[in-house]
């Protein structure tokens, strides 16, 4: 089974994940948008990232499993909004590429890895402990949105297969 882990936003990233092991991670695709040049994920890219991992792959055999976000105090109607765009393209490619979406709070996933109120780069320290061989793709502090889908695949994978 195919695990795609997706920590959504524009500095995001994906994740492909198969039998327990990291395949790749790719940081969000993203690009400028209007003349401030303001950022917005890339719908047409990120479908082009998906598809060619999984063109030979039945449908059965793929998850996808997308951080379920929410508005966060503090944070700005614009940022807010462009967030929850962003969550909604990715909804979008999947549902168009008829890929089965599961979703996932983030206090159930960093419950389990035990990084409720820690910091932001716990999360890459985790995943470089549990995978210590992807480590150099984990080495800059702005690789924790990395670490968030390769640990929500991770998540999925640990607690998935223990339902079936």
């Amino acid at each position: 089974m195919l695990i795609i882990g997706i920590d959504p936003g524009i500095t995001g990233s994906i994740c492909f994940f198969e039998d327990g092991k990291i395949i790749d991670v790719v940081e969000m695709p993203n690009m400028a948008e209007g003349k401030k040049n303001k950022r917005q994920v890339n719908g047409a890219q990120i479908y082009h990232e998906i598809h060619k991992r999984i063109k030979n792959l039945e449908k059965k055999d793929i998850k996808v499993v997308i951080e379920q976000v929410a508005a966060m105090p503090g944070q700005g109607v614009t940022s807010m909004f462009n967030f929850g765009q962003s969550f909604g393209v990715l909804k979008g490619i999947c549902a168009a590429m008829q890929i089965p979406m599961y979703f996932v709070r983030p206090a159930k996933w960093k419950k389990y890895f035990n990084l409720i109120n820690s910091e932001k780069d716990a999360s890459r320290t985790k995943a470089i402990e549990i995978f210590p061989h992807f480590s150099i793709q984990l080495s800059r502090k702005k690789d924790s949105n990395k670490a968030d889908a390769i640990l929500i695949s991770s998540f999925f994978y640990e607690t998935y297969k223990s339902e079936d």
